[in-house]
């Protein structure tokens, strides 16, 4: 059966057209794997400063694991772009912010059914972390709100063949440098070869483990909310072969 029309950051039962309040006042109550429940309904066409502050860090990847479930069933949310536009011209409260690969085929806000203003995104070639990609998840979740930092790499990475091939041309020398870390840390016994896609999966899965151990390192204050409970960082694999994003914890 079709899911009824709602914002994707709903774990199961938070619409963003179907929104409940408590009379006198908005509560949210975090039950069975994440799902979210209000008790009288509102409206609105993007997500509101008033309910991502009330989504735990837990409860927002428990609605991108949720968005993807949909999406692999072919079931992604109707949903009006215009008024999602409209809604979010004046100001933007997303709840998480994302650092993923360029590749075409894995888009976030596709692979987990994600709405304008949801999310904050930085995209670059092998999902690798620099001072400029810390400064924007610092402005992200210290100054704007957002609780979940997610790096998500994906199978048969170009980037990551390309670093285990020693690729070399112009400014991607240096981009794919920061990968080879990685290749290095990878603990397997097969053919460790761009040719053999089990291996480049496996450094793939590394090198998101290290980006976020890196993220923690690099960044005094997103580890600094991360401690104190505000902010929670993990990583991500998206399968291109099966549209599944698994989370590592």
């Amino acid at each position: 059966m079709r899911e009824k029309l709602g914002h994707p950051l709903d774990c199961n039962c938070l619409g963003r057209r179907n929104f409940l309040k408590v009379a006198g006042g908005a509560t949210v109550a975090g039950i069975a794997g994440g799902s979210l429940f209000l008790t009288d309904r509102s409206h609105a066409d993007a997500l509101s400063k008033e309910l991502r502050d009330k989504l735990t860090p837990e409860q927002i990847i428990q609605a991108m694991k949720n968005g993807n479930k949909r999406f692999r069933r072919g079931e992604r949310k109707e949903r009006n772009y215009l008024r999602e536009q409209k809604a979010s011209a004046k100001g933007q409260y997303p709840a998480a912010v994302l650092l993923t690969c360029i590749d075409s085929r894995a888009p976030a806000e596709v692979i987990m059914d994600l709405g304008i203003g949801d999310i904050f995104n930085c995209r670059v070639a092998g999902n690798v972390r620099n001072a400029d990609i810390l400064g924007s998840m610092e402005f992200s979740c210290k100054l704007a709100g957002a609780k979940v930092v997610l790096v998500m790499g994906h199978t048969a990475c170009g980037a990551i063949k390309g670093a285990i091939d020693n690729a070399e041309l112009g400014n991607l020398t240096g981009l794919l440098a920061k990968i080879k870390p990685a290749i290095e840390a990878t603990a397997y016994t097969g053919e460790r070869s761009a040719k053999n896609y089990a291996f480049v999966d496996a450094v793939a899965r590394k090198n998101v483990e290290m980006t976020v151990a890196d993220i923690r390192k690099d960044s005094p204050v997103l580890a600094e909310m991360e401690a104190k409970g505000g902010v929670k960082m993990t990583g991500a694999m998206y399968n291109l072969e099966t549209g599944a994003v698994e989370f590592f914890d």
